[in-house]
């Protein structure tokens, strides 16, 4: 290692429900700084999903989240002018940023009109392992299970 590595920076945890997983993913939802539109777009979607689902919105989002959560990816690695796929554990802090990403980002490519539409949709399809966001996680866990020959190379 060349420096010591960035402190973590604490996030404030978010106003309605006090918790810092949602800050966290309004962060991630957020486009150029508009903080209270992604929030506003975010509380939006909950209250969708208890209207549809008649059950709490942020334990279906958690739900959801832990669905989504990977514990295994690829990472590429060249050893003796060959790239292999090697499959490895993925941090905890990865696997929260990875559903994070996941779900928004599948969230966005959906039909609905509105973004919370989009949102709420794909939370509800999460929450239930179904969904885009699901499916990624099972490809995911898909390709590491076809390069598990290839763990030996791992470093170490």
């Amino acid at each position: 290692m060349r420096k010591s590595k960035p402190k973590k920076r604490i996030l404030l945890p978010d106003p309605k429900f006090n918790d810092q997983m949602v800050t966290r993913f309004v962060n991630m939802l957020m486009y150029q700084g508009k903080k209270n539109t992604s929030y506003a777009i975010f509380y939006d979607a909950l209250s969708k999903v208890e209207e549809k689902l008649k059950e709490s919105g942020l334990d279906t989002w958690k739900k959801a989240m832990a669905n989504v959560m990977p514990t295994v990816e690829v990472k590429s690695r060249r050893v003796g002018g060959a790239t292999f796929q090697i499959p490895t554990e993925i941090r905890p802090d990865r696997r929260t940023a990875l559903s994070i990403k996941w779900l928004i980002g599948y969230a966005r490519g959906r039909n609905e009109k509105t973004m919370a539409d989009k949102l709420a949709n794909e939370i509800i399809a999460a929450s239930k392992n179904e969904g885009a966001a699901i499916k990624k996680k099972e490809d995911t866990h898909k390709m590491a299970e076809a390069n598990k020959a290839f763990a030996h190379f791992r470093a170490n």
